[in-house]
């Protein structure tokens, strides 16, 4: 099967003064909050940035966890994991829960003053027994050392989370300002591969701040509204780009004529 990536669409692009309300993911906020000029013009444009190739073994790591869960899920029984970091939890039993996790449904919650549909898919969640939710993300990765959330380019997986706080708690959820992110760090330090990749599971706690969501979704609203593309990032890789790419192009076509 080829690759292909059509850089111009015409679905999934916002038209000023629409009637229907038009759909936000938890990722295209997180572009926004990147790079404006980049979002305007994928969501305003349909113009955007080509896609990252799928990292299969992360997948298969998500989708392995997901079924471990629902197993203590159906049995109404803490995870080992839970109880090996003293988490009074047990995996949340809910119908909507396939929906919550699908990337095309998610939890979704329509912000009445922009008519913006706010949505994104969760890994999982448990419920304590006071009846609090805490939003679950799972992360996969392979690197020397212990798994933290103290890099920069976290900010991501912060935001991540928060986003998922603040729609459950719009979808009339008890959810708690903690949430986990259950890290698995792939071993290299192994003598053979024997055909297996052993992991390291650490459940990493994160209180979020969900304040600066309502502000952000009216800047996006303004920012799909506006005529002008908005200026260009300095610090996006994506934006130098597309400025040295047009600015040799140019130059070249310049020098045939």
């Amino acid at each position: 099967m080829s690759y292909f990536y059509n850089p111009k669409r015409i679905y999934g692009v916002f038209k000023p003064g629409q009637v229907a309300s038009f759909k936000i993911s938890r990722s295209k906020i997180d572009l926004f909050l990147q790079c404006p000029r980049c979002f305007y013009m994928d969501r305003r444009l349909g113009v955007a940035r080509p896609p990252g190739f799928p990292f299969n073994l992360n997948n298969a790591v998500d989708t392995l966890l997901k079924k471990e869960f629902d197993i203590h899920r159906i049995a109404k029984s803490s995870h080992p994991l839970m109880k090996e970091y003293n988490i009074d939890a047990v995996p949340f039993q809910h119908e909507k829960m396939d929906d919550w996790r699908n990337v095309r449904k998610g939890i979704q919650y329509i912000h009445k003053p922009t008519n913006l549909l706010i949505m994104g898919a969760i890994d999982d969640a448990w419920v304590n027994p006071k009846g609090e939710l805490y939003i679950v993300d799972y992360k996969a990765t392979s690197k020397n050392g212990e798994v933290t959330l103290d890099a920069p380019w976290q900010i991501t997986y912060k935001r991540q989370m928060e986003v998922y706080q603040w729609l459950f708690r719009k979808n009339d959820f008890k959810v708690s300002d903690i949430g986990y992110f259950v890290y698995c760090n792939g071993k290299a330090d192994k003598k053979a591969f024997d055909k297996k990749i052993e992991f390291d599971i650490k459940v990493i706690p994160y209180k979020g701040n969900t304040n600066w969501i309502e502000q952000t979704i009216l800047d996006i609203h303004k920012c799909l509204n506006q005529k002008d593309i908005p200026e260009m990032n300095p610090d996006c890789d994506y934006c130098r780009y597309r400025k040295v790419a047009a600015q040799e192009s140019y130059k070249f076509l310049k020098k045939r004529k």
